[in-house]
């Protein structure tokens, strides 16, 4: 009966931890991505309010962190669509070709922005000659990750082809490591980016019911 018991009592942990884990992880990701918007609105934000609740006590609930937060964050998508708009039209344009200007004359904010636009740009773009969603041998041979292609060059020694592989992680794929690895190394895949994110940002959960983890001679 005790044998039961603790079986009954096992599964019931087990099938507790599989139905809490996607919601953890669906937590761990978006509270990260809110907490950095609300973060950046934070500074101009937290002052309004609490100009406002002090020339008004009736809104003194506008001091509260949940209440800053959330208007920090909606702050911070007003400035993203604002951002979008513009870059679609010639005054967008315009400024943003100003700002980099400006950012290409600081040494090192020059060579972060200039890097993240190129990986972005890179990512949002279709390779060539090579696939963009790969699989390489990580972090030692027998185990394969997925990676993105960002570039292709040539060793200057032997001429051989090589890749520039970006490497997420899991659950927060903006962070990772680069690899750069032989181009007759590359398994590649019929994966989209989109499909690479969600099976990073899933632990693996979301896959296709195949993967092509040798790579065909």
């Amino acid at each position: 009966m005790a044998s039961k018991r603790t079986l009954s009592l096992r599964r019931l942990l087990v099938t507790g931890l599989l139905t809490l884990l996607p919601i953890w992880l669906t937590w761990v990701v978006l509270s990260f991505v809110f907490g950095l918007l609300s973060n950046i609105s934070q500074p101009w934000v937290q002052p309004l309010l609490s100009k406002l609740a002090h020339e008004s006590p009736a809104l003194s609930w506008l001091q509260q962190s949940l209440v800053t937060g959330a208007v920090a964050l909606f702050g911070t998508l007003l400035v993203i669509l604002l951002v979008g708009w513009l870059a679609e039209h010639l005054v967008g344009q315009a400024l943003l070709q100003w700002f980099e200007a400006v950012v290409a004359r600081i040494p090192l904010a020059n060579s972060v922005y200039s890097g993240a636009r190129k990986l972005l740009d890179t990512v949002q773009t279709s390779p060539d000659g090579t696939q963009r969603v790969v699989l390489v041998e990580f972090p030692h041979p027998g185990m394969k990750t997925v990676g993105l292609v960002t570039r292709v060059f040539h060793d200057s020694n032997t001429g051989e082809e090589l890749a520039a592989v970006f490497i997420p992680t899991t659950p927060n794929p903006t962070g990772g490591y680069l690899e750069i690895v032989p181009v007759q190394n590359l398994v590649a895949t019929n994966w989209s980016v989109d499909q690479a994110m969600s099976f990073i940002i899933s632990g693996g959960a979301v896959a296709p019911d195949s993967i092509p983890y040798r790579k065909v001679e």
